[in-house]
């Protein structure tokens, strides 16, 4: 079975490669080369209004740029995000783009708001790859990691996503080139597993 593969690359600066984009680009080398189908959303490059209230949630009409990136989603059956570590999470613009992306009816029932409900992403795994400046098992075993278990409980899962795993990317920006040329060598092994 030919397995789809979507990169959410959610570094917010649209002008200048990081190191975020240099490990997107080694998942997919990884991944085509496995000869997996791989499609990709850049967020930067998306045009959306930031929700300000329930009723933009739940009633206004959907950009565009995030029905294609729904559909995207819905074809995929893995999903690899990749973003910096900003304030112990993740930058305000992945949040927006998730409040956009999953909503009700796209991302689980109505029902599930108020209890029992389903996730209607049920069936696509996760591969959550962040960056940060500290090393990855000080933000795990000291900060514990809060911003990425939120978003693997409370949003990921929560919309029938699983399993959801991770790479903490640490020390990215002062990290010795040998270092950071292991991290790619890392991720395109991860993207040739699909994993």
């Amino acid at each position: 079975m030919n397995r789809r593969i979507l990169i959410i690359q959610g570094h917010p600066d649209r002008e200048t490669s990081h190191f975020c984009h240099g490990l997107a680009a080694a998942y997919r080398k990884g991944a085509e080369e496995a000869g997996f189908t791989i499609d990709e959303v850049i967020v930067s490059q998306l045009d959306f209004p930031m929700l300000t209230s329930e009723a933009d949630w739940q009633q206004t009409e959907v950009a565009d740029d995030i029905v294609q990136a729904q559909e995207k989603v819905r074809n995929a059956d893995h999903l690899v995000l990749i973003f910096p570590l900003w304030l112990g999470t993740m930058p305000a613009m992945v949040k927006a783009f998730l409040e956009q992306l999953l909503r009700p009816g796209f991302a689980f029932d109505e029902e599930a708001r108020e209890g029992p409900g389903g996730g209607l992403l049920k069936g696509k795994s996760a591969r959550v790859i962040i960056t940060m400046g500290m090393p990855g098992l000080f933000y795990r075993w000291y900060f514990g990691a809060h911003g990425y278990r939120n978003l693997k409980r409370n949003i990921l899962k929560f919309c029938g996503i699983k399993p959801v795993k991770h790479c903490f990317v640490g020390l990215a920006n002062a990290g010795k080139p040998e270092g950071r040329q292991r991290w790619l060598q890392r991720i395109e092994s991860l993207g040739h597993r699909g994993a």
